[in-house]
């Protein structure tokens, strides 16, 4: 795979380790449009469109390092799919998902979107992040940037309740006061268990919210978010019926090591797609 940054392009030759529709739709990224051959992806004020074609794919931008960074260019995913496949468990999951690269996202763009991901689901939780994004956010060349920490604390009760949050509203609200009060970006020089700590206080973070901002938003893949689909995966691996997700957790963690969020995405984006049971 080559890639070649133009000055508003980034442009993708024989994108072996690239499938933008496998990317935006596993679970990580929720501002974003697919229609057929071209979609569009929206990150803190920024935006990108999206086009694929036979032998390259066309990411159009007037931030070209950001998007670059983003979608993490810099990483060779071809060694990590050769890593993972290894894994007998895994092989099938990594050539179906072959496609999928892990997003570099915006810290408080994440925190603000899992808290509002919770027991949710997609339709839901894009709209209510639109709504959040058109109230709050900067009007910027025709779409609305993620409003900034300093913009949601302009945010009232009311306004969370009628994007949609129901009982989120509550926590968010909560939240965003906490948020305030603290220096986010110094979690990035934190260790794990230290941001994983500092996480789990928040309201409406639990430890699988807690595990997605760490992987989306803090970039670690030493960590192994586990949901419902998650969950159906690891029994129909090892033949159990568990739903101690500590349990889960810690075990695949241990099985993938810094491979584990890689690892998770494969495992969720090939057994939701293909409905396991």
């Amino acid at each position: 795979m080559k890639i070649v940054k133009e000055k508003n392009k980034i442009i993708i030759y024989n994108p072996t380790d690239f499938n933008v529709k496998q990317t935006l739709e596993c679970g990580q990224i929720f501002r974003f449009s697919i229609d057929g051959e071209r979609a569009l992806v929206y990150s803190k004020d920024k935006k990108a469109e999206i086009f694929t074609y036979p032998s390259k794919i066309e990411v159009l931008t007037d931030d070209v390092d950001y998007f670059y960074n983003f979608f993490d260019f810099n990483t060779d995913y071809s060694k990590i799919k050769d890593q993972l496949k290894c894994d007998e468990f895994l092989k099938k999951a990594v050539d179906y998902g072959y496609g999928i690269r892990i997003l570099k996202n915006d810290l408080f763009e994440m925190i603000v979107s899992f808290i509002i991901s919770a027991n949710n689901n997609i339709g839901r939780i894009k709209k209510s992040i639109e709504y959040l994004c058109s109230h709050f956010g900067e009007k910027n060349n025709g779409y609305y940037a993620f409003p900034t920490l300093d913009e949601l604390k302009c945010a009232t009760f009311i306004d969370y309740k009628n994007a949609g949050l129901g009982y989120r509203a509550e926590q968010l609200k909560e939240t965003i006061s906490t948020l305030t009060n603290s220096d986010i970006e110094n979690l990035k020089s934190l260790n794990l268990d230290e941001q994983f700590k500092f996480l789990i206080n928040l309201k409406g973070v639990g430890e699988k919210v807690a595990n997605c901002i760490l992987l989306f938003g803090l970039n670690r893949k030493d960590v192994f978010p586990v949901d419902t689909w998650i969950n159906k995966v690891y029994n129909h691996l090892t033949n159990t019926t568990t739903t101690n997700r500590k349990l889960i957790t810690r075990e695949l963690t241990s099985r993938y090591g810094n491979l584990s969020g890689y690892a998770q995405q494969y495992f969720f984006y090939y057994f939701r797609d293909n409905k396991l049971k």
